[in-house]
This record gives structure tokens, sequence and C-alpha cells, in this order.
């Protein structure tokens, strides 16, 4: 007596088992995978943070997290960056010689490593309130000589372009710069210092 064997059955049986194993092994291995991105809890406490700044357009600002903190890039544009020098004689620490303030690579005109980025904490450095983004020059509400910055609502302490402190304002100092670096033209990781200024 001879058995007959359907072999479309067998390979479709074949397949549907093979099918039914990777499934099973790719979801046995995601939570492994998922285990080696750092968890909210490690990037509160200081994990890096990256930054997509690919879809930025000069005069805007993005936010992010760090450390529980608010992170700001700022695309600077062009006349930004020209104005930047014309108010010297009205800030605290134009030159930012405060080290605590930035690392060594953003203790420039510009406080960045490449002009046209500023990133900064965005706490006040008085009683750590949150500035707002006040970047239109002669602003109704902060004066006719406003150059454009960062103007804190808590006790009205202002800062310019470069987070540098206006005289006769509550805040000691500059906004801060974190420690930064670029991974390429279009991504930048907050929390990592770099070791060169390109």
């Amino acid at each position: 007596m001879t058995e007959h064997v359907d072999k479309g059955r067998r390979q479709l049986l074949t397949a549907a088992t093979a099918l039914t194993g990777a499934v099973g092994a790719a979801f046995a291995a995601a939570p492994f995978l998922a285990s080696w991105k750092p968890s909210a809890r490690a990037k509160a406490l200081g994990a890096p943070v990256e930054i997509d700044i690919s879809k930025l357009e000069p005069g805007q600002m993005i936010k992010v997290e760090w450390r529980g903190k608010p992170i700001w890039v700022l695309y600077r544009t062009k006349e930004m960056l020209a104005d930047l020098q014309k108010h010297d004689s009205l800030l605290v620490d134009p030159l930012s010689k405060v080290a605590t303030q930035q690392p060594a690579y953003a203790q420039n005109p510009d406080r960045s490593i490449k002009p046209d980025y500023l990133v900064l904490i965005g706490v006040c450095t008085h009683l750590g309130c949150s500035p707002l983004p006040r970047f239109t020059p002669g602003d109704s509400q902060l004066g006719a000589n406003w150059p454009g910055g960062f103007y804190c609502p808590c006790h009205g302490s202002k800062f310019d372009l470069a987070g540098r402190v206006f005289k006769d304002v509550p805040a000691p100092t500059n906004l801060v710069v974190p420690p930064y670096r670029y991974l390429d033209d279009k991504h930048i990781m907050v929390g990592q210092d770099s070791t060169r200024a390109a």
C-alpha cells in the first residue's frame, strides 16, 4: 500500500512553521534590544540627548529636555549674528568670562561651536524660571532699544541672542551653555563635550 504525499501541503506547513518561528524570535528579541536604549530615568539623570536640527529654519528655535531642564537650539539668522556685538556695553559679561557659564569651546562672542546655532539651558540664572523667546528687535513690551533675545517673565531678567545677561536685572550671570558636540551637520548631542570647535 502506497501513501500519497502532498508536496505542496508539506511546503506550505514548512513555510508557516518557519514564519511563526521568525515572528516569535522577533518578539523575544524586541525587549532585549529595547533594553540597550537609555531609560527615561537614565535620560533624566544625564544621559546624552541627540537633537535633529535638519528641519530647523533660520530664526527658529526648538526645545528638548536634558537632565530635567529645557534645552534650546536657536538657528540664528545673519541679522541676529550681526547685531550681537552692537550692545556689548549693555551686558554684564559680554566676553563670557565666568567659566561655569559655558564650556571652553563656547567661550567666544557667539557662545557656540558654530555661530549659526546657539545651544542653551533655558533656565534663568536668577531663580530658575524659564525665559521666553523675544527675538523681534524693538519689542513693544521691552522697549525700542531691545535687540532681541530672551525675557524672563518672573522677575524681568533679559538675555541677548547669545544668552548673555543685560545689566540692571536680577539674573547675575549669562544663561548656561551645556556640554554638546556635533555628530554631523544636522545632529547635535547634548551632554557630551566637544573636543574640537569645528
